[in-house]
């Protein structure tokens, strides 16, 4: 491909010295799809790859295939208890690209080799015999005694998937519930994907999200991993049930308008030998960098080599059989960050050189970009979010302009600065326009989820908004009837919190289950430090149910918010707007797509008729009060009032009303 003048050149003069490192990294994306085109026909056939690899089975020629790329190997051993795990009786042959090939025939194996079969695969090495699992496997299981992981032959009738014509949210935005469906039940084990779909997506539902955030689908020898560690990247979780049961999840939340994102992680893999790749053929260099290279230092996993093509082949296939064969709506990408820099964001980047020359690991950016592209092709609404703390320029835009290909990148410093001001600062030392600037510091263009907790503020170690602003004394005074300044507080600033960052902090929002009530423990997975309990690893749902409790008023606040903005379309407008940042009074006030937000922070000063400067003359109504009863608040402000404006000497339109304490306003102009 001929070099072309980038459009993200254009729209950000900034980048007018890095243009010839942004012209380079498309003509390495350009170069290395040019070479997939030629030699595989297509990015889309190209990822065929878990069809031709593992194990499948052919119709047209009357049996299955194995396949296993494994070039530094001697030999491979098809072994299960089809062959009653007779260790050589079933060689693999190899051919000239390390790619190892065994058929059995139906006739002969139409009894044994069936559905429901466990197997694995030995492979001979430098490493000597070792047991594995095919690394295309669909499906692994533990055994409940040894608790050793196997391979498993799936093949169940086809799935039916007739009338899931599903498209993505569009113009009321993107309202996003992460969820974990292990811990998503409130009994104290292991949640199942049916119990997902029969209790958890109406409450999503009811809370007005259209989308979820499925973690830990891929599956993952270490439940505490939280899904990070992954072993085999084409099974989906045995523990929560089966593919089935996936995909039945998937099809309940399309008629129910929720989409459906992976949780996908392409960052890195669990070292483990026996479960996962790692040193599949002997050598520590089949899918990964050999040597330290290969070692991510603080994640005790291994990094794969982007720059191979069946690590790309392995990769691309994955993004499409989970589209093709599941019907996923899109891809959150974990550790993009890490992926993209050899330091794996851990080294400032504190000029516009280092972000294309320092440390750059080229490949890896090159195959996030054949990864964008591949699931837009396949799917042209997908939707693909970037997990990146290092703000790689380009990151949003789509590749064909010189950048990345990302639909939104997550806001991942908003939570930061939540997590800081309740950690480190009094309530009076809230500085409002060091808020506003960390809410808007996003480019031009760049989409952002927004978000005030994900489940990384939950994890033990760190608390929720809800813990950090009440802590224990959510134990004891959560009740109705219940007088506690601290609880007081904590419903008060949860609220105002999660509105301002909706309201102001990107283009999409982001919810961990169960924080919208204010939940109000950390999560502690299985451990032996917890005597392997699942006591913190749940959703106590019973408490916002409970009507004597206080956490309904939060959830309420929650649905009554997304509703606001579903109603007007708030997320059409990329910015909002500063009207006033009154630090005295610790109140801010801004407007969206013609909405007014005003929130005051203030500890104690209710202002009567505070004045201020409006972008539109008109009569106004208030449509959210977070101090309204039903918020759990005092209902000090008259909502069935309609505040005009009023032309001030200067001709500025200007509007009085009573603005109280710990509290957030939106109003509307009224036709």
């Amino acid at each position: 491909m001929a070099k072309k003048k980038l459009k993200i050149i254009e729209h950000d003069s900034w980048l007018i010295p890095s243009e010839s490192d942004i012209n380079d990294r498309f003509q390495r994306f350009a170069q290395r799809l040019d070479e997939i085109e030629n030699e595989f026909g297509g990015l889309v056939k190209f990822a065929d790859g878990y069809k031709y690899f593992g194990i499948n089975h052919s119709k047209a020629d009357g049996g299955w295939y194995y396949r296993e790329w494994a070039p530094a190997a001697k030999a491979l051993y098809l072994t299960g208890d089809f062959n009653r795990w007779e260790k050589f009786s079933h060689p693999l042959t190899r051919d000239e690209f390390g790619i190892w090939e065994i058929f059995l025939d139906d006739k002969k194996y139409n009894d044994s080799f069936v559905h429901g079969s466990k197997v694995k695969v030995i492979v001979d090495s430098v490493k000597g015999l070792q047991y594995r699992i095919p690394a295309y496997i669909k499906r692994v299981i533990q055994d409940d005694k040894t608790k050793d992981f196997t391979g498993q032959i799936w093949n169940p009738p086809r799935f039916d998937w007739n009338g899931d014509d599903f498209r993505t949210p569009g113009t009321e935005g993107l309202y996003i519930y992460e969820c974990h469906v292990g811990m998503a039940q409130e009994k104290e084990g292991i949640g199942s994907y049916k119990e997902f779909t029969e209790n958890i997506l109406p409450r999503i539902r009811e809370g007005g999200y259209n989308a979820i955030q499925l973690m830990a689908i891929q599956e993952h020898p270490y439940y505490g991993s939280f899904g990070y560690h992954i072993s085999n990247f084409f099974a989906p979780s045995s523990r929560f049930g089966t593919p089935g049961d996936l995909r039945e999840l998937i099809r309940e939340a399309h008629k129910m308008g929720i989409a459906v994102i992976l949780d996908i992680v392409h960052s890195h893999t669990v070292k483990n030998i026996n479960e996962g790749i790692n040193e599949f053929d002997g050598s520590d260099s089949l899918y990964f960098h050999a040597g330290a290279r290969g070692e991510h230092p603080q994640w005790d996993s291994k990094l794969f080599d982007y720059g191979k093509t069946e690590v790309l082949r392995f990769l691309l296939s994955n993004i499409k059989y989970w589209i093709r064969e599941f019907h996923f709506d899109g891809f959150r990408f974990d550790g993009v960050g890490s992926m993209m820099y050899f330091h794996h964001g851990n080294e400032p980047i504190d000029s516009r050189e280092k972000y294309f020359k320092q440390g750059v690991e080229w490949d890896a950016v090159t195959y996030l970009q054949l990864a964008n592209v591949l699931a837009h092709r396949l799917k042209s609404d997908c939707i693909t979010i970037a997990e990146d703390v290092t703000g790689m320029p380009g990151l949003c835009f789509s590749v064909r302009e010189g950048g990345v290909g990302f639909d939104y990148r997550l806001g991942m410093a908003i939570p930061d600065f939540w997590i800081r001001y309740l950690k480190e600062k009094k309530d009076e030392e809230w500085d409002m326009r060091e808020a506003w600037n960390i809410l808007n510091n996003r480019l031009p263009g760049v989409k952002t989820v927004a978000y005030a907790e994900s489940h990384d503020q939950a994890l033990v170690g760190d608390k929720t908004l809800a813990f950090w602003l009440m802590d224990k004394e959510m134990y004891w005074n959560m009740h109705e009837g219940s007088d506690n300044l601290i609880i007081e507080r904590g419903i008060a600033l949860h609220k105002m919190i999660r509105l301002f960052t909706l309201a102001a902090g990107g283009n999409a929002y982001m919810n961990f289950m169960g924080n919208e009530f204010g939940h109000p423990e950390w999560i502690d997975f299985p451990r032996e430090g917890n005597n392997w309990s699942y006591k913190y690893a749940r959703r106590q749902w019973s408490l916002v149910d409970d009507p004597s409790l206080k956490y309904k008023y939060l959830a309420a606040f929650d649905k009554a918010m997304i509703r606001v903005f579903k109603e007007n379309n708030v997320f059409q407008h990329e910015y909002a707007r500063e009207l006033n940042i009154d630090e005295y009074n610790k109140t801010i006030i801004f407007d969206r797509k013609g909405l007014i937000f005003i929130l005051n922070f203030h500890v104690s000063n209710s202002i009567p008729d505070y004045e201020f400067t409006m972008p539109e003359a008109g009569q106004y109504r208030i449509i959210l009060n977070s101090d309204h009863p039903a918020f759990g608040g005092y209902g000090r402000t008259d909502e069935s009032m309609l505040y005009p404006t009023f032309i001030k000497a200067g001709g500025a339109n200007t509007l009085k009303l009573y603005v109280t304490h710990r509290t957030a306003l939106v109003l509307k102009r009224v036709n």
